[in-house]
C-alpha cells in the first residue's frame, strides 16, 4: 500500500460524519468470494464497501445516501475504489480477479489521481469494473468512456443485477461485458416466464461474446443447482462465504481464473467514423429514396411497438436531411412510442441515424446526404449495436 496514503484505522473516530470518512479514508472494504460452481475454488472477490465500524455510516446505505446529501456521491465512489484496490494489492496472496462497484451517478468525473496511480502502477489481478443496470440509461456516454478507459488499461466489465429491469438487456451488446450478474431474483423464482426470458437472452448473449455468467445470491445447494441450470459458471452467495476480510479466502484461489474470460479490447467501446459509416461496413448501402426511407422508419416504429422495453437512441437529422419528406414526423413518432429515448440534440453533418435495441434483437436506419440520399438498413444485432455505440459516444460531447 502506498505509504502516503495509509487509512486510519477503523477503530471509532470522534467524528462520524461524512467529512471525517473522507478526510481520513474511514472506508474499509469487505470481500466476497465468487466462485466456480463447478470446482468451487475461488475465481475472484468483490469489494464491499463499509464505512468506521459501530458508526451510524458502517453500512452502505446510510454511507452513499449521507455522500449524496452531502454533495460529495462521485468523491466517496471514488475513495471506495481506491480502498479495494489497496486492499487487494496489499493481500498476502493476490486474487485472480477483483470486482469494483462504480456508482451511476459518479461516472461523468474524471478517476481520482490516486486511483490511476494504482491503475497505473500495474495491478497484481484483473480488475472487473462492475455496472448496476441503473448506469445504463443514465449516462451512456460516461459509462462507454469509462469502459474504454477500463479495456485500455488490461482490465473489464461486469453487468450486475440482470433481470431486474429489462432495459439492462437492451444494452447487453452495446456495453459487452465480460461478465453478466444474473440478479438474485431469478434464482428465486426460475420457473417464471420472465426468468427464462432474461437467462434465454443472457445465454444467447455469452454463447456470442464469450462472457462469463455469474448467479448472485446463492445461499443454498439449491439455488446452486438452479443458477448452472440457468446457466451460471460462475456464483456468489453466502453458501461460499460472507463478506470478510481478503485473507479469508487467499488460501482457496484459482490462479488462472482470469483466462476464462475474453482477452481486454482496447477501443472498442469507442469504435471509429459516423453512425453512417459504422453502418455501411455492416449492410449495402442503398438508393435512400423517400419509399425506401419511409419504408425503413415503418419497419422501426414497428419494432418499437412490438415491444415496451425497446430502447431508441437516434440523432436529430441533419437539415438536408430532414427536408425529405417525412423523416422528422417519423422520428417524432418513433421517439413518442417508448420508455427510453436518447436523442442526441445536434445533428451529424450530412446524417441522420435511428437505432433500436431490444432484448436479444435490434435494427437500425442511417442515412447520408447525396443526390440521391444513401441508406442503409440493418437486422444484425452486433452491427446495430456498433452503430448504437457511436452514437452514445456523440451524446453530450
Amino acid at each position: 500500500m502506498h505509504a502516503g496514503h495509509a487509512p486510519a484505522q477503523a477503530s471509532s473516530p470522534a467524528r462520524t460524519d461524512i467529512e471525517a470518512v473522507l478526510a481520513e479514508r474511514l472506508v474499509q472494504p469487505l470481500f466476497q468470494p465468487i466462485v466456480d460452481l463447478s470446482t468451487r475454488t475461488v475465481v475472484g472477490v468483490e469489494a464491499l464497501a463499509r464505512g468506521p465500524a459501530g458508526t451510524d455510516l458502517e453500512f452502505p446505505d446510510r454511507l452513499f445516501a449521507a455522500a449524496r446529501d452531502a454533495g460529495r456521491l462521485g468523491e466517496l465512489d471514488m475513495l471506495c475504489s481506491e480502498r479495494a484496490l489497496e486492499c487487494a494489492v496489499a493481500a498476502p496472496v493476490a486474487p485472480p480477479l477483483v470486482f469494483v462497484n462504480a456508482e451511476p451517478a459518479a461516472l461523468d468525473q474524471p478517476l481520482s489521481p490516486r486511483l490511476v496511480e494504482l491503475i497505473l502502477g500495474g495491478l497484481p489481478f484483473r480488475e472487473i469494473l462492475e455496472f448496476t443496470e441503473r448506469a445504463l440509461p443514465a449516462l451512456p456516454g460516461s459509462l462507454l468512456r469509462i469502459a474504454g478507459q477500463a479495456q485500455q488499461w488490461g482490465n473489464s466489465l461486469a453487468l450486475d443485477d440482470v433481470g431486474v429491469d429489462p432495459m439492462s438487456l437492451a444494452f447487453l451488446p452495446v456495453l459487452e461485458p465480460e461478465v453478466i450478474k444474473l440478479d438474485m431474483s431469478l434464482i428465486r423464482d426460475p420457473s417464471a416466464e420472465r426468468t427464462r426470458a432474461v437467462c434465454a437472452v443472457v445465454r444467447a448473449e455469452a454463447q456470442r461474446t464469450g462472457a462469463m455468467v455469474v448467479g448472485e445470491g446463492i445461499e443454498t445447494e439449491e439455488d446452486l443447482v438452479t443458477a448452472e441450470a440457468l446457466g451460471a459458471r460462475w456464483g456468489q452467495g453466502w453458501l461460499f462465504g460472507r463478506p470478510g476480510r481478503i485473507e479469508q479466502v487467499s488460501h482457496r484461489f484459482d490462479p488462472v481464473a482470469a483466462s476464462a474470460l475474453p482477452p481486454p479490447r482496447p477501443g472498442f467501446h469507442q469504435g471509429g467514423g459516423t453512425p453512417f459509416e459504422v453502418a455501411a461496413g455492416g449492410g449495402p448501402v442503398t438508393a435512400g429514396t423517400r419509399e425506401a426511407i419511409a419504408a425503413a422508419l415503418t419497419r422501426l416504429r414497428d419494432a418499437v411497438a412490438a415491444d415496451e422495453t425497446a430502447v431508441v437512441v437516434a440523432s436529430c437529422p441533419d437539415p438536408g436531411i430532414a427536408e425529405t419528406d417525412g423523416v422528422t414526423a417519423a422520428l417524432q413518432e418513433l421517439a413518442g412510442r417508448v420508455r427510453s429515448v436518447i436523442l442526441l440534440d445536434k445533428p451529424i453533418p450530412g446524417e441522420f441515424a435511428a437505432a433500436v435495441i431490444g432484448p436479444g434483437y435490434g435494427c437500425a436506419v442511417c442515412v447520408r446526404s447525396g443526390r440521391p440520399l444513401d441508406l442503409v438498413t440493418l437486422h444484425d444485432l452486433p452491427a446495430v449495436a456498433a452503430v448504437t455505440r457511436v452514437l452514445l459516444n456523440r451524446h453530450g460531447s
